[in-house]
């Protein structure tokens, strides 16, 4: 595979050989999950494939900081979430009048997700970061419930807890508040 991404790694830095192929192994096999987290993230193709070049370009750069390579995965969702975050810090995005906008396309305004999927996303969102952030890398990414505790800093039971909260609110969401009140799990 020859990405955008990989190319810009391989002008960048004075490493040695080693050292990049190092960094490509314990990188490359993440590079999905990195593009999914940037994208149910952002909600945009281009705007996640950019985050996710700075991503690997930012990782590349202080690779000399990665001291257990064991925590490669939040390592680089750690730095991926942080420049999703400079990203939106630094763009200004142009005022369009919405009149002659929707004048030169009316389709442009059209939603094109299932009902049910931007329910679940509007849930999710609603979620507190607390209980949203260990969902997300369960679900999502995959995590176990140890990993989402050491990516997080926190206990296993309350990973645990936290998602059973996380769980209950959207359940109680989407199936309406009587229908979440008698069942047991």
């Amino acid at each position: 595979m020859n990405s955008p991404a990989d190319r810009s790694i391989e002008m960048i830095g004075n490493r040695t050989q080693g050292e990049r192929q190092r960094f490509e192994a314990l990188c490359a096999p993440l590079k999905a999950d990195l593009f999914r987290f940037l994208y149910w993230l952002c909600r945009d193709r281009s705007l996640a494939e950019d985050v996710m070049q700075e991503t690997l370009l930012r990782a590349w750069r202080s690779f000399d900081a990665l001291s257990d390579e064991t925590a490669v995965r939040p390592w680089l969702m750690t730095i991926a979430r942080r420049e999703l975050a400079r990203t939106f810090e630094r763009k200004r995005l142009p005022l369009v009048d919405i009149d002659s906008a929707l004048e030169a396309d009316q389709g442009a305004f059209a939603v094109e997700d299932d009902h049910d999927v931007r329910e679940m996303r509007r849930a999710i969102m609603q979620l507190d970061a607390t209980h949203r952030e260990p969902l997300v890398l369960q679900v999502m990414l995959g995590y176990s419930t140890e990993e989402i505790a050491r990516h997080l800093e926190i206990s296993l039971p309350a990973v645990l807890t936290r998602l059973h909260r996380a769980r209950h609110a959207l359940r109680k969401h989407m199936l309406g508040n009587t229908a979440g009140e008698g069942a047991n799990e």
